[in-house]
């Protein structure tokens, strides 16, 4: 297919989609408004701190949030210097599944324009022990591993079904109430991913090629997370068939809920101190050079725990929720963004993405549907590899990424204009991307993630279910609202 064609046919995918509005529709309608306004301090102006906010504001609460930046969204994060002619990439959230539905709402409500992110019909690429595989229906013979004779029969996709499919309709339903009482669920959160695929009858080089991509860009690798944790992500995919992104940054998002916040939101306001308390409850942030108490009827608070574990807290949470924050673990992920005067790697087909086996673990196109000859790749590291990254200088970072970036593409490093990168271990407000359980501590860590603590809520994508997504952070917001609003 010729990339006009493949546009033309992805514009009106775009326009096809359902129209939908926030407030009195679908599982989440909007809250009462109320007659007893309380005063309420949000900590964090990312996603959840802001539609918390937002949605008490508008139910009638004196609400204030506070914001260690200059800037709200959080870990939504769109770059736009130093790339040319409007180009941009986004270095955090971008991905929004269909069956996100409280996304799509936001979405709507503030009338942005959604867009596939990658289209229905790119053709898959691998680069894998040093060799390219190409297509979406690759020939067994084709991927270097030693497979079995039944493996090779099945080939990648049969091996998910084989290995993954029956343990997904053993974890039941991730969404019901009273899940996680479920104890067919214990022997999974024990294993980890690897030690699960081993378990299933997976062959070692089974296991090499089923974790090359999604499985592997979570924490440390499929040997350093708990496999329920896998299998409860798989299953709130198993309703997605495609995944849109916002039209001109997904910053627009936590930017048009922002500006409905006008003046509550304080910026460059970060919180040093959480005081709880049955009644009320206090912080103290630093501001223009000194401390100052802020006192209120409910705080919220949507610090990621790789941040909260280092703020003072007195007096101090249960010791449940102590352990859970100190406990929950921060995937690193460091992305190199690679700006090219052409596209060159469209000459041969549509290579949107790449997976690859080595320390840049994804290649991505941010500006598939930007308009103009230049694009933009993101070389993705994540783990140690990102670790190690993070130490570099960011001219090093660059250079490390073209080299592994040219032994994809071939020749591409002679096209090569500029870059930029962003490694989320390094930013002291997020101190990581996105959390994870390893073996045998989701079960008991999860139900303390987003319990309060007398008048302290939490919110942050780290209390839902759908962790590691806006719809986690727009809903674990919604829900500390209702927790506050009287019902």
């Amino acid at each position: 297919m010729h990339r006009r064609e493949f546009l033309g046919r992805a514009a009106l995918a775009a326009a096809s989609l359902p129209a939908c509005s926030l407030r009195g529709q679908g599982t989440q309608a909007a809250l009462e408004r109320t007659r007893a306004s309380k005063k309420v301090i949000v900590i964090g102006a990312g996603l959840a701190g802001l539609a918390a906010g937002y949605e008490l504001a508008e139910s009638g609460h004196d609400v204030t949030v506070l914001e260690a930046q200059a800037r709200c969204g959080g870990r939504v994060s769109t770059l736009r210097a130093p790339f040319s002619e409007g180009l941009y990439a986004d270095a955090g959230a971008l991905f929004i599944p269909n069956n996100h539905d409280l996304t799509l709402r936001y979405i709507r409500h503030f009338k942005l324009t959604l867009q596939p992110s990658t289209p229905a019909f790119q053709v898959a690429l691998f680069y894998v022990r040093g060799r390219r595989i190409v297509g979406h229906s690759e020939a067994d013979s084709e991927w270097p591993f030693d497979l079995t004779a039944e493996e090779r029969r099945l080939g990648r996709r049969g091996m998910w079904e084989k290995y993954l499919g029956a343990a997904l309709e053993d974890v039941g339903d991730v969404t019901a109430p009273g899940w996680l009482a479920d104890h067919r669920l214990e022997k999974y959160d024990r294993m980890s991913v690897a030690e699960f695929l081993r378990s299933r009858g997976a062959s070692p080089d089974a296991v090499s090629l089923l974790r090359l991509g999604y499985l592997d860009r979570i924490g440390d690798g499929i040997e350093s997370y708990s496999a329920l944790q896998m299998l409860h992500g798989l299953a709130l995919r198993r309703t997605e068939t495609t995944r849109y992104a916002i039209k001109g940054g997904t910053d627009l998002l936590p930017n048009a809920l922002a500006a409905s916040l006008g003046a509550r939101i304080r910026y460059q306001a970060p919180v040093t101190r959480i005081e709880p308390g049955e009644r009320s409850a206090s912080v103290i942030i630093r501001s223009n050079g000194e401390n100052q108490r802020l006192t209120a009827d409910h705080v919220v608070c949507t610090v990621p725990f790789s941040v909260l574990k280092h703020m003072e807290v007195a007096p101090p949470f249960s010791s449940q929720k102590t352990r859970a924050i100190h406990q929950l673990p921060y995937t690193s992920v460091a992305g190199i963004f690679l700006q090219f005067k052409r596209k060159v790697w469209t000459t041969e087909n549509l290579y949107i993405s790449a997976d690859v086996d080595g320390a840049i673990k994804w290649l991505f196109e941010h500006t598939v549907y930007q308009p103009g000859p230049r694009g933009v790749l993101e070389a993705q590291a994540t783990g140690a590899e990102a670790r190690g990254l993070t130490r570099m200088t960011e001219s090093d970072r660059i250079r490390f990424a073209l080299e592994e970036t040219e032994r994809v593409h071939p020749g591409i490093r002679l096209e090569f204009e500029r870059g930029t990168s962003k490694c989320w271990d390094e930013d002291p407000w997020a101190r990581g991307a996105f959390p994870y359980f390893r073996p045998g501590e989701m079960l008991p860590l999860l139900p303390h993630l987003g319990r309060a603590e007398g008048r302290v809520h939490f919110a942050g994508e780290h209390t839902s279910r759908w962790s590691g997504w806006m719809q986690g952070a727009l809903e674990s917001g919604l829900r500390v609202a209702r927790e506050i609003n009287p019902a």
